[in-house]
């Protein structure tokens, strides 16, 4: 390709480029003692001369975490056919329709049933009012949560280091917001009135969003998250709930991104080990207690005790805090009988024929597939 060339004043290029040199290192030299002063300086932890984010490129959890959400990255309107969502191209619905011509006539029906309105007409049949009420109730524990897992996701951003860090994060905002306005839907579609949030959803919810640097990761990525895997784990087998299945998979990465990230950056001994911290870290966890006990009446309703399922998901939090490096064994092992006990303890107050129960050995999660998952996320056996 033949360019005319224009001429450039020599002087005027050499004056230019001095000029930029000594104003970029005093803006540099500024920022850089302000930051170190605490004082302000750099926003952006940005590494502009090597091109990544300060902290290095950290490829090995992009890989763990933005390459795989990607991949299994699913669409509202493939896995709600019923709902509003509209968010397939063109290339995946014309998949879709070929996957439709192979389907048997009674799977084509099953499929005519649950892409129509008759959505609704099924949940009636296969529940009543009272159960569709208890449903609403429990997942709404975890709606206003995914409301919250977007707003601490987002302001966790600024916290971590590497470009790899941030790209997993960047994938778990985007599902954050993908699970609230799917699952918001999804509660709608019961016709029955959505909860408000409890005071014990308001008190844990904003402990994780109020959370200071990266305690974020515990108050949302392990305590949060893990409750919500629960309560899809609980629940994705049951009819017309089956993309809570979906739900549980992103969870299930998300619960793993702590872990993860400390692989890479751990935190420091006094990060680990202060008693300030550590008791920043259980007052958020104890509004997860009464919680419980409130959701009891509509576990209830299902035939779930609600302490079996606080077992599962403490066992769960408790797994977690230790793998992340937020607990030491010692004080993971006491943490799980210091619940337990108190588990037990409200058992014997409230239900006379009670006897002691290690609750913490309870699992909720059913379905085969949503159990390896949660084996392979948490190193059961």
């Amino acid at each position: 390709m033949e360019l005319n060339k224009l001429t450039v004043n020599p002087r005027a290029e050499k004056l230019n480029l001095e000029v930029e040199r000594l104003a970029n290192r005093l803006v540099r030299s500024k920022d850089d003692w302000l930051g170190r002063l605490h004082l302000g300086g750099r926003a952006a932890q940005y590494d502009d001369v090597h091109y990544e984010f300060i902290g290095g490129a950290a490829d090995a959890l992009r890989k763990k975490h933005y390459d795989k959400s990607l991949r299994l990255l699913w669409k509202g309107e493939a896995a709600l056919p019923w709902s509003s969502f509209r968010d397939c191209n063109e290339y995946e619905r014309e998949l879709m329709d070929l996957a439709e011509k192979n389907l048997s006539d009674e799977e084509r029906a099953v499929r005519a049933r649950i892409t129509s309105a008759e959505f609704k007409a099924q949940l009636d049949r296969e529940y009543t009012l009272e159960q569709k009420r208890a449903i609403v109730a429990i997942l709404s524990a975890i709606g206003h949560g995914e409301a919250y897992a977007w707003l601490v996701s987002a302001s966790l951003l600024p916290e971590v280091k590497s470009t790899g860090a941030k790209a997993a994060l960047t994938m778990q905002i985007l599902e954050e917001a993908k699970h609230f306005v799917v699952m918001r839907e999804l509660m709608q579609a019961f016709g029955v009135e959505i909860p408000r949030q409890s005071v014990w959803e308001y008190l844990l919810l904003e402990g994780a969003l109020k959370a200071k640097g990266l305690d974020k990761f515990f108050g949302m990525n392990v305590l949060v998250e893990s409750i919500a895997l629960s309560i899809f784990g609980l629940l994705s087998n049951m009819p017309g709930l089956e993309v809570l299945r979906l739900f549980h998979l992103d969870e299930s990465r998300h619960t793993a991104l702590p872990a993860n990230y400390f692989k890479e950056f751990p935190l420091s001994r006094w990060q680990r080990r202060s008693p300030i911290a550590r008791m920043r870290r259980l007052k958020m966890a104890l509004p997860a207690l009464p919680l419980i006990m409130l959701l009891e009446s509509e576990l209830a309703v299902l035939g779930i005790d609600a302490f079996d399922f606080a077992g599962s998901v403490m066992r769960k939090v408790t797994h977690l805090s230790a793998r992340a490096g937020f607990l030491q064994p010692e004080e993971a092992a006491a943490q799980t009988k210091l619940f337990n006990q108190a588990f037990n303890a409200y058992c014997r107050a409230t239900r006379p024929s009670h006897r002691y129960k290690n609750f913490m050995e309870s699992e909720t999660t059913t379905g085969e597939a949503e159990l390896a998952v949660e084996r392979d996320a948490f190193a059961l056996s």
